[in-house]
Formats: C-alpha cells, sequence, structure tokens
C-alpha cells in the first residue's frame, strides 16, 4: 500500500523549496503527496521578497478535508508563519493520535528573511514540538528554541539536541550543517540515546530547500512504517545525492535547489 503524506507549509513559486520540494520529495520516495498551505511567499534563488499568510481559519479548513476524506500516514509540518497558525495546526493534530509528526522549525530562509514571527517561536515550542514524533533544527533555530547561543562543537550540538528533547519531541534531529568542519554531522536524541550521523559537506551553492527536502523525506520514511534511525539514515542518503546531482539542474543564479528527482534522470 502506498503511504500518503500530508505537508503543512509554505509555498515557493521558485519549485526549491516549501510545499513544492515537499511534494517532489514524496513523489521521489514513492508515496503519495498532499499539502495545505500555510503562506503564499515571492522568493527565487536569491531571496524572499514578500510573505502572505493565509488566515488560520482557512488552514485549519484546508488540514480538516484532508483528514475527512483520506487515510494520512504520516505529516511534516514546515513554515507556519506566526502563533495563530501553530497553534490552529496544534489544535487540529493533537485529535490525529498515532500519525508520526516530522516538525522542521522553518524560521529563516537562505538568503537570510525570517519566516517566522517572534511571537510564534514560543507557541512552536509549546504546543506543536510536544507532538513532534521527530524535531529536526538546523543549528540557528535549535538556539532560537533553546534561547541560548548558536552551538559551534559537537559537544554543545548534543546537549541541545537532548534539551530539546527534553522540551516533549520523542525524537530530536540537530543537523551540522552550520558548523565550522570540513564534514556536516547530525546527532539525533532519541529514547535510546544519542546517535551521531556523520555527513559529507559538498562544495556547491546548490542548499535551496535542504532542510524541507530532508524532513519530507524523513516523513516519507515515517509514513511507510520505518523507524526513526532508519527513517533518519535513509532520508539522509537521498538528500545526499540530491545536492550531489544538483549541478544537472540550471535553475536560477542564487542558491539553486537539489535534484529532487534525481533517480529518475
Amino acid at each position: 500500500m502506498i503511504a500518503n503524506i500530508l505537508s503543512i507549509a509554505g509555498s515557493d513559486p521558485s519549485g526549491g523549496a516549501g510545499i513544492q520540494a515537499d511534494l517532489k520529495t514524496f513523489a521521489a520516495r514513492s508515496t503519495y503527496g498532499m499539502a495545505v498551505v500555510t503562506a503564499l511567499t515571492a522568493q527565487n534563488t536569491k531571496g524572499v521578497y514578500g510573505v502572505q499568510v493565509i488566515p488560520a481559519g482557512f488552514v485549519a479548513d484546508q488540514i480538516r478535508a484532508v483528514f475527512d476524506d483520506v487515510r494520512v500516514d504520516a505529516v511534516k509540518i514546515g513554515m507556519i508563519a506566526n502563533a495563530e497558525i501553530a497553534e490552529t495546526v496544534a489544535d487540529i493534530l493533537s485529535r490525529q493520535p498515532g500519525v508520526p509528526i516530522v516538525l522542521d522549525p522553518v524560521m529563516i530562509a537562505k538568503g537570510g528573511a525570517s519566516l517566522l514571527a517572534e511571537q510564534a517561536v514560543s507557541a512552536l515550542r509549546d504546543r506543536l514540538l510536544p507532538l513532534a514524533t521527530l524535531l529536526t533544527p538546523n543549528l540557528p533555530e535549535a538556539a532560537a528554541l533553546l534561547g541560548e547561543p548558536e552551538a559551534r562543537d559537537r559537544q554543545t550540538m548534543a546537549e541541545q539536541a537532548e534539551a530539546l528533547r527534553a522540551l516533549g519531541a520523542r525524537a530530536v534531529l540537530v543537523k551540522g550543517g552550520h558548523l565550522p568542519e570540513d564534514e556536516s554531522p547530525d546527532v539525533l536524541a532519541d529514547p535510546a540515546g544519542l546517535t551521531w550521523l556523520e555527513g559529507r559537506r559538498f562544495q556547491t551553492s546548490n542548499t535551496h530547500g535542504t532542510g524541507c527536502t530532508l524532513s519530507s523525506a524523513i516523513a516519507a520514511e515515517l509514513g511507510k512504517g520505518n523507524d526513526v534511525v532508519a527513517a533518519v539514515r535513509t532520508a539522509k542518503l537521498y538528500l545526499a545525492l540530491a545536492i550531489h546531482r544538483s549541478g544537472e539542474l540550471d535553475v536560477g543564479s542564487g542558491h539553486g535547489p537539489v535534484h529532487h528527482l534525481h533517480a529518475t534522470s
């Protein structure tokens, strides 16, 4: 049976991030993708030029329409934009026990633009984080959620992963792409302890939407019934190949997208 995966996130008209990246990833991972839009953005590979937030009530209508009709095997949450949407999403998903939830706390775009209102950070931390099967912050996002300085070494990464898990998430994957190292290590904190997942750092500017892509690939694997560790390992391999083959694309002049459909070309 093909798994049905729902993305609750913002739109990227250039196709490299947001729901567009999520749907490509779901398809690439042999699952059926669905999307609830929380915000429209005017962006491309060079930056974000505008954001139009969808009313929270209509976000709720979209989510209810999906759950009222379709079996949902996993949910990925990306850009939530503001506190009202965070509260709304949490209220609805809290009534869907047993559905794996991957929470990617999208706060800042690759070009530096803010994608999350300041007051929404506490709502995300207090309402959505405890519902998460897996939280997937990068180093700046982990620091913002904890109100701490950004980690600059592996020990601090591990400490912050455990601190975030103590806030209620069942597992936390802190991504080390911002570390000043030759490699790009991630650390997974789950009930079994800490697991380090090493990763190669590719010399490329084609990194637009990597966080969206990874979290969506993990959600797809969880929706298939894989456990968190297996889902993360499989998703990291998929993303690494998508980055490695991103040079086959010719999209934009800034931070280009990864090659989501590399396995079909």
